[in-house]
């Protein structure tokens, strides 16, 4: 098995970069190095640390999910840490940029359009750019690999916190660095960008393929295998579905008080979807939807992690629901005139509407992954 060497532990070749500058580090408890050394600390010990901007959650996650985060101080380093998961903004200020003369970016990315840690990655990009301050990526593998694209691409007009690039497909194959690298030039952004590559890993390479152990992306993605899944039982978050949230198998455990599970699962288990399975299972979220309410559902098992094909997964899922239950809904908009939150994922409205038949639905696509693997290609980095 190999072993792959991430960005943050080949800083040795990329030190003319950082040396003698005042360094800004956008992090999560995901920046270590293998042998769980913090991207904070191997910066703060090699050189000048100035400034650590936090996401969601905290630098070293020890802040509640989505609760909006103080500025404060580091407690092994005493490094100021400037919030980027405020009320009003999730973007780096001209004051927070004036602490630093580059910002570096380290965080593990689970490979879905709707993870929101790239869009703090791409605004970063973009104030730098805006600031004329160079911007360096420690590259990390993407865990879904770089081979496989999946899903539709997300239209102009559905941007937000959960899918803010246009033209990005669901799955989209790319690293972190690799999706810096098109995002600047299809943006046009004009940032000075460096990325530290990784040593030893290829497109084809799944997490388990690396050699290394697996630390939660979010405490929503807690294995591998639920990483998996996540490009399409994430959609159910835009449903008056639980989605697993509140039980040890969120994304895995999906359902409702409504439901009925063995018909469920049945039903799903006849379309014989590649590399998954479904069992009838029933649970009591302790927190988010149905919180304390005993829901019938199913959980996916997935049983060929390079077969499923999660998207397609997530929408005959939708699509099942939709035909069987008719207390199935999506949620309403969170906030008077926005978008139901189903587009917001879906990055379009069409699976709401449900106007497309599944079959030609899930043909456009295919056709709309196989355009972005083509365009994304250029900005491989990795063979």
């Amino acid at each position: 098995m190999s072993m792959v060497q991430y960005g943050v532990e080949n800083l040795q070749d990329f030190a003319h970069l950082l040396k003698g500058k005042r360094l800004g580090l956008i992090t999560a408890p995901t920046g270590l190095t293998r042998d769980f050394v913090s991207t904070v600390d191997v910066l703060f010990e090699q050189f000048h640390l100035a400034a650590l901007f936090s996401p969601e959650h905290g630098v070293r996650g020890d802040q509640a999910a989505g609760s909006l985060v103080d500025n404060y101080r580091d407690e092994r380093t005493g490094v100021p840490v400037y919030s980027l998961y405020r009320q009003d903004s999730k973007r780096l200020t001209p004051e927070m940029l004036d602490q630093v003369d580059l910002v570096v970016y380290d965080i593990q990315d689970a490979g879905a359009r709707f993870y929101t840690f790239i869009y703090t990655m791409l605004y970063a990009l973009e104030d730098c750019a805006r600031s004329g301050k160079a911007f360096v990526v420690l590259d990390r593998p993407n865990p879904l690999g770089g081979a496989v694209v999946e899903g539709n691409r997300l239209r102009e007009g559905f941007q937000s916190f959960v899918g803010n690039y246009p033209g990005l497909a669901i799955r989209y194959g790319l690293t972190v660095g690799e999706l810096a690298l098109m995002a600047n030039d299809q943006l046009g952004l004009e940032a000075e960008l460096h990325v530290v590559p990784m040593k030893g890993w290829s497109r084809h390479m799944l997490f388990p393929d690396t050699g290394n152990l697996w630390v939660p992306p979010s405490m929503g993605l807690p294995r591998f295998g639920t990483t998996a899944l996540y490009p399409g039982t994430c959609l159910i978050e835009g449903t008056n579905l639980s989605e697993g949230r509140g039980t040890p198998l969120p994304f895995e455990l999906i359902g409702a008080p409504y439901l009925d599970a063995d018909r469920l699962a049945s039903e799903m288990n006849r379309l014989q979807l590649p590399g998954v399975r479904f069992r009838p299972a029933h649970f009591k979220p302790t927190f988010s939807k149905h919180q304390g309410e005993l829901c019938h559902g199913v959980q996916l098992h997935v049983t060929d992690v390079r077969a499923v094909q999660p998207v397609e997964t997530g929408v005959r899922l939708i699509d099942t629901l939709r035909r069987n239950w008719q207390e199935f809904a999506f949620l309403e908009p969170f906030r008077e005139g926005g978008r139901p939150f189903i587009d917001l994922l879906w990055g379009d409205s069409t699976l709401r509407e449900g106007t497309l038949p599944v079959e030609e639905l899930l043909g456009q696509l295919q056709e709309e992954s196989a355009a972005f693997a083509g365009e994304k290609a250029s900005y491989h980095i990795y063979r």
